[in-house]
C-alpha cells in the first residue's frame, strides 16, 4: 500500500509537471531521516557501548546474584539487542525528523527581510527561518542525551556498574565518569537553550501585548543570561568530575542549576511583574505595546492602511440626490447567497448537476466597453442519478460538469429573475462567444468523485434536449415600469414550475423528468464525450492498473475491460487541493472561483505564504478569523484550517484549468521574503507575474480570506497609539449578519463603489465595524480589488466621529422591520404562504454619508422545491431614515422625498393637473407635448439607472421635472377653460 501510494504520487507530479517538488521533498526528508537517525544512533549506541566496556570484572555479589540469569539471557544476544535498540531508535527519530523538512528548507534558504526587530536589532529572518530550526536541533539533542543516559544507567546496573542497595558504593568510578559526562552534555545543551531563550522573548505572552514586555526585557532577559552562565559553570563541574570521581560534585552542580532556575528564572520575574509593572502597567508597557502595534500591522500588510475621519451626513434632499447621483456606480442587488436556488432551478438542466450554495462575484465586460459585477458559478457534476450510483457510473461515465452560468449583478427581469449573460447547454451567451474553441467541460472542480477514468466507457456529456429558450437575458432586463408588489399568496413563482414534471422557465425538463444511466448515444437524447486532454495519468498498462487498484482498494479498476491504452485516471481534482499539493509550502484560500479566460474555464486560487515567527506580531487563528455566515452551515465555502500564524501575504495567484487540470503558480508578490525563501528551495516552479494575460488579470481579485484576517486584526489594531490601545475603549467588532439568525459575523461583500475622493468607481471588497458592546456604525472598510488599478490592495477605513450616531447594519435591519411605510409592504408578504428572504445588506459611501441597500426576495409556496426566490423589493437606508421600493430608483425617491412622487399632486379637483383631450380622449396641444417629453425623460432616466450612469440619471430627472412643470401649467390652462370637468391625474414613477 505504501509503495503504491509513493509511486502513484510520483506519477501524478510527473503528469502536472512538478516533479521537482516531489524529488526535493523526498530528498530533504531522506537527508533529515539519515542525519537525525544517525545522530541518535551514535549518541545512544556510544553510551551503551562504553557502559558495557566499563563494566566491572567482578560485579557485587549480593545484588548481582539475582541478575545473573538476566545476563545469561542477554549476553548471547547482546549484539542483536544492541543493534535492535539502536536501529529502532534511529528509525523512529528519522521518521520524526522527516516531518520537519519545511523547517529545514527555510533554514537552508533563508532570505533577509531587510528589517530588524526592535529589541536585539537582528534581521527578522533569524526569527522566521533560523530560530525554529535551532529549536528543532536542540529538541532532538536533548532527546538523544536523555535516552543515552537512561540506556547507560540500565547497562551499568545490568553489569554491576550501578547498584541500588545503600550498602557500599552505589556506582563504580567508571560509571560515575560516564554518567557525569552525559549530565555535563545535558547541562551544556541547557546553557545553549538559555542563550536561545532570550531571542524567544519576542514571542512572549507575559505582558499586556504579544512580544517581549517590560518584565521580559528587564527581568527575564537578565535571568536567562545569568542562567546561561550558571549552566556553563555547572557543565564544567560535571566534566571536572572525570578527575574528582566524586558524586557530590555533580549533585551540587545539578542542585545549583535547579535552584537558580526557580529563583532567578521564575520568582524574580514574578516579583517584578507583580510589584513593579502592575501598579504602573500603562506607563511601563507603553513602549512594548507600540512595538506590538507596529509589528502586527506590518506582518498583516496593514502598515499603509489609509485611515480617515468621515463626517457622515445623515440628511439629504432631492436636489442633493440629483447632484450626488453620479457618485453611485451600478449597485449589485443580486445576492450570490440567495440566487443559488434560482440557478439550480433554471440552469441545473439535470438533477445530477449542482451549483454551490454561495455563488461568486466577478466582473465581465459589457458590450458598451465597461464592466459589470457578475454572479458566476460552474455547473458541476454532483454524481450519477439516484438509483444508478455505482462504481462504473460514478467513476467512468459521469465524469465532468458542463459550463459556466453567469448573470448581471445589477439587473433582473420583470419577474425579478437574474438576467443571464451566460447560460444553457450547449452554452450560450457573452462569455462563451469571447473566443473560438470555447471548452465548457469541467473535469476539475469542487464536486464529483475522488477520481474518474476517462477514455474507457462512453462518458455522459450533456442532454441533447436541453433548451434555454425562456432564459432572461440582458435584452429582457426589467423595463422602467416598477415591478408590481406581489399579492400575499401569489408572490411571483417560476412560471409553470409549480408542479413536479412541468416545464421550468427555461423550457427544460424539471428534475422529475430527468433521464439517468450511462451515455448511450444520440438516440437516447444524450451526447457522449471522448476526453482529448492530457491532465491525467495513463492507466493502460497492467502494472499501472494494479497500482491504482491497490491505492483506491478497488478491484474493479483491474477488472474493467473497457480500460485501454488511451485511458487516463484523473485524481486530485479539487483546485485548492491540487495547488496545495504542487506547492505544499502555501496555504490556499478557501474560496477558489471559476473564470472564463481565453476560451477556457479556469479556477483561480489565491495562495498565501504564512509564518508564526514574526517578532512582536499578534498571532491569530485562521479558522476563527475566516468564519462567517457563508462558512457556517455551508457545504461549499470553508474557513481556513485552524493554523495559528502572525504573518501572511497573498504571494501567489494560481490557476487550475478545469479541463486538463494544468496548474500555474504566478509569483504575485516578488518582494515577499518568505516566498523568496521557498523559491530558492523550489526553483522554477513559479511563473513570472508579467506572464499573466490581460484577460486573466481582469479576473484576479483581492482574496476573501486575507481580507477577513485583516478585518479581524483591525478590530483592535486600527488604534495606533499605545496609550489608547491599552485603554481599549475604541476597539471594534464585526457586526453579526442582520439577514441571518445567529451571531456569526457578517461576510465581506464584493461590490463596485466610488470611494470618497476617487474619480471613478472601483471593484472593491467591503465590510463594516461597530463599537464593542454597541450596534451603531463605527467604521467602513474597503479594499481595492481590481488588480489593474494602481491602488490594488490598498486597505482603507472611513472612521465615523463618535459624536454622530450612524445606524449600524443590525439597527438598520430593525428600522426596516419597524418603519410603518416598509411594514405596509412587508406585512402582507410575511402573513402569506410566501417565503420572504432578506438579501445582502450592502453599505456604500454616498453623498457624504453612508447608504444601505438591501434586496428583498419572495419565494412562492413557502420555499418548496418547485419555486425559487425572486427579487421583488429594494430596501434602502440613509442616516436615520429608511424606505422601500420595487426597484432601486423608486426606493431612493421614497427615501429622499418622504414617499412623494416627483410629480406634484393637488389636494382638490381644482388643483389636480388636467389633460387636454383630442379625439379618442387623448391629451392634445401643449399638454400632450409636455407629457411626451416627460415620458421620454423618464425612459432616459430608467435606462441610465439600469446602465449605472447616474450622471445621466441626474440630467434625466432635471428634464423630467421641467416637462412635468410644463404639463402642470398646460393642465391648469385647461382647467380654466373647462372648470366643471374633473380631469384624471397623471402619475410618474420617476
Amino acid at each position: 500500500m505504501l509503495a503504491a501510494n509513493f509511486w502513484t504520487d510520483y506519477k501524478w507530479f510527473e503528469s502536472v509537471g512538478f516533479t521537482s517538488v516531489f524529488t526535493t521533498e523526498l530528498r530533504t526528508r531522506a537527508l533529515l531521516f539519515v542525519g537525525a537517525g544517525l545522530v541518535m544512533a551514535l549518541i545512544v549506541g556510544a553510551s551503551m557501548y562504553f557502559a558495557y566496556r566499563m563494566r566491572p570484572v567482578y560485579p557485587p555479589f549480593l545484588e548481582q546474584q539475582g541478575l545473573d540469569r538476566y545476563r545469561a539471557s542477554v549476553d548471547p544476544h547482546r549484539k542483536l539487542f544492541f543493534w535492535g535498540i539502536v536501529g529502532g531508535l534511529a528509525l523512529l527519530t528519522g521518521a520524526s525528523a522527516g516531518s520537519d523538512w519545511q523547517t529545514y528548507l527555510q533554514f537552508a534558504n533563508a532570505t533577509d527581510f531587510g528589517a530588524t526587530d526592535p529589541q536585539f536589532g537582528i534581521d527578522l529572518s533569524f526569527y522566521t527561518f533560523v530560530y525554529p530550526f535551532l529549536r528543532v536541533i536542540l529538541g532532538y539533542l536533548f532527546a538523544a542525551i536523555i535516552i543515552a543516559f537512561i540506556a547507560a544507567v540500565i547497562v551499568h546496573y545490568l553489569y554491576g556498574g550501578v547498584r541500588l542497595q545503600p550498602q557500599g558504593q552505589r556506582a563504580t568510578p567508571a560509571a560515575r565518569v560516564h554518567l557525569s559526562v552525559l549530565l555535563g552534555v545535558f547541562v551544556l545543551l541547557k546553557a545553549a537553550a538559555y542563550w536561545l531563550d532570550q531571542y524567544g522573548l519576542v514571542f512572549s505572552e507575559r505582558g499586556y501585548a504579544f512580544g517581549a514586555s517590560y518584565t521580559d526585557v528587564n527581568a527575564v532577559l537578565i535571568a536567562k543570561i545569568i542562567l546561561f552562565i550558571i549552566a556553563l559553570v555547572c557543565a564544567a563541574l560535571f566534566f571536572a568530575n572525570i578527575y574528582f570521581k566524586n558524586a557530590m560534585v555533580p549533585m551540587v552542580s545539578l542542585g545549583l542549576l535547579v535552584l537558580s532556575a526557580v529563583l532567578i528564572g521564575g520568582i524574580y520575574p514574578a516579583i517584578i511583574q507583580q510589584f513593579t509593572v502592575r501598579p504602573n502597567e500603562q506607563r511601563l508597557e507603553s513602549t512594548y505595546i507600540q512595538r506590538n502595534i507596529d509589528s502586527t500591522r506590518a506582518a498583516y500588510g496593514l502598515s499603509d492602511t489609509e485611515d480617515q475621519t468621515y463626517d457622515a451626513q445623515t440628511e439629504l434632499t432631492q436636489e442633493q440626490l440629483v447632484q450626488e447621483a453620479s457618485t453611485i456606480p451600478s449597485v449589485r442587488l443580486v445576492d450570490p447567497s440567495v440566487v443559488s436556488q434560482t440557478y439550480q432551478q433554471t440552469q441545473q438542466v439535470r438533477g445530477f448537476y449542482q451549483f454551490p450554495n454561495v455563488l461568486e462575484v466577478d466582473r465581465y465586460p459589457t458590450p458598451e466597453g465597461g464592466t459589470v459585477d457578475t454572479i458566476i458559478a460552474a455547473r458541476e457534476l454532483e454524481g450519477p442519478p439516484e438509483g444508478q450510483d455505482n462504481w462504473l457510473t460514478r467513476h467512468l461515465v459521469y465524469t465532468h460538469g458542463f459550463g459556466i452560468v453567469a448573470a448581471a449583478g445589477n439587473q433582473v427581469d420583470a419577474e425579478g429573475r437574474p438576467v443571464f449573460t451566460e447560460y444553457g447547454i450547449p452554452p450560450k451567451g457573452e462569455l462563451s462567444q469571447v473566443s473560438d474553441g470555447y471548452e465548457p467541460r469541467i473535469y476539475y472542480g469542487n464536486e464529483g468523485a475522488e477520481y474518474v477514468i476517462v477514455n474507457a466507457e462512453p462518458e455522459y456529456d450533456y442532454p441533447l434536449d436541453a433548451s434555454s429558450e425562456d432564459v432572461p437575458t440582458t435584452e429582457d432586463a426589467a423595463t422602467p415600469t416598477p415591478l408590481a408588489s406581489p399579492t400575499p399568496d401569489s408572490a411571483q413563482a417560476p412560471a409553470g414550475n409549480s408542479e413536479e414534471g412541468e416545464q421550468s422557465p427555461t423550457g427544460e425538463e424539471s428534475p422529475a423528468e430527468e433521464e439517468g444511466g450511462g451515455a448511450t448515444g444520440g438516440d437516447s437524447g444524450q451526447a457522449t464525450n471522448h476526453y482529448a486532454g492530457d491532465g491525467g495519468v495513463g492507466i493502460g498498462g497492467l502494472f499501472d492498473r494494479i497500482l491504482y487498484a491497490v491505492k483506491y482498494q478497488e478491484p474493479d479498476i483491474l477488472l474493467n475491460s473497457a480500460i485501454n491504452s488511451e485511458s487516463q485516471i484523473l485524481y486530485e481534482r479539487d483546485p485548492a487541493d491540487r495547488v496545495e499539493k504542487v506547492a505544499p509550502f502555501l496555504t490556499v484560500d478557501s474560496n477558489p472561483y471559476p473564470t472564463v479566460v481565453d476560451g477556457r474555464i479556469k479556477w483561480v486560487v489565491d495562495a498565501y505564504t504564512t509564518s508564526n515567527g514574526y517578532p512582536y506580531s499578534n498571532p491569530i487563528d485562521l479558522a476563527d478569523a475566516t468564519t462567517d455566515t457563508f462558512t457556517e452551515g455551508n457545504n461549499t465555502v470553508d474557513a481556513l484550517p485552524g493554523n495559528e500564524v502572525n504573518y501572511i501575504r497573498n504571494s501567489v495567484k494560481a490557476t487550475v484549468d478545469a479541463y486538463n487540470g494544468e496548474v500555474t503558480l504566478y509569483n504575485w508578490d516578488d518582494q515577499d521574503p518568505v516566498l523568496k525563501t521557498w523559491s530558492k528551495a523550489f526553483p522554477d516552479i513559479l511563473t513570472s507575474k508579467e506572464d499573466i494575460s490581460d484577460q486573466l488579470m481582469n479576473h484576479l481579485r483581492y482574496p476573501d480570506d486575507l481580507f477577513k484576517v485583516q478585518r479581524e486584526i483591525l478590530k483592535r489594531y486600527h488604534v495606533t497609539d499605545a496609550n489608547a490601545f491599552y485603554g481599549g475603549q475604541d476597539f471594534w467588532n464585526v457586526p453579526s449578519d442582520p439577514a441571518q439568525d445567529g451571531n456569526n459575523p457578517e461576510p465581506p461583500y464584493r461590490q463596485t463603489l466610488r470611494y470618497p475622493g476617487d474619480d471613478a468607481p472601483t471593484f472593491s471588497l467591503t465590510s463594516t465595524f461597530v463599537p464593542q458592546n454597541r450596534e451603531n456604525l463605527a467604521a467602513f472598510m474597503a479594499v481595492d480589488s481590481d488588480p489593474t488599478s494602481e491602488t490594488y490592495g490598498q486597505v482603507r477605513l472611513l472612521e465615523l466621529p463618535r459624536s454622530t450616531v450612524i445606524l449600524g447594519p443590525g439597527q438598520v435591519q430593525n428600522e426596516f422591520q419597524a418603519d410603518a411605510a416598509v411594514r405596509e409592504v412587508l406585512l402582507p408578504l410575511e402573513q402569506s404562504s410566501a417565503q420572504v428572504t432578506y438579501g445582502n445588506l450592502l453599505t456604500l459611501p454616498f453623498a457624504g454619508g453612508l447608504l444601505y441597500v438591501e434586496p428583498l426576495y419572495v419565494q412562492a409556496g413557502g420555499g418548496d422545491n418547485a419555486s425559487y426566490p425572486l427579487l421583488q423589493q429594494v430596501l434602502v437606508g440613509f442616516g436615520q431614515e429608511v424606505a422601500i421600493g420595487s426597484n432601486l430608483q423608486e426606493a431612493l425617491n421614497n427615501l429622499f422625498e418622504g414617499g412623494e412622487e416627483p410629480l406634484p399632486e393637488g389636494e382638490g379637483s381644482e388643483e389636480s393637473p388636467q389633460q387636454e383631450e383630442g379625439e379618442g380622449g387623448a391629451p392634445s396641444g401643449d399638454l400632450a407635448t409636455a407629457l411626451e417629453d416627460a415620458a421620454a425623460a423618464y425612459e432616459e432616466g430608467q435606462q441610465a439607472l439600469q446602465d449605472g450612469d447616474f450622471a445621466a440619471y441626474g440630467e434625466a430627472n432635471q428634464k423630467l421635472e421641467e416637462a412635468l412643470q410644463r404639463a402642470e401649467e398646460a393642465a391648469q390652462g385647461g382647467q380654466e377653460e373647462q372648470p366643471e370637468e374633473e380631469q384624471p391625474q397623471e402619475e410618474s414613477g420617476g
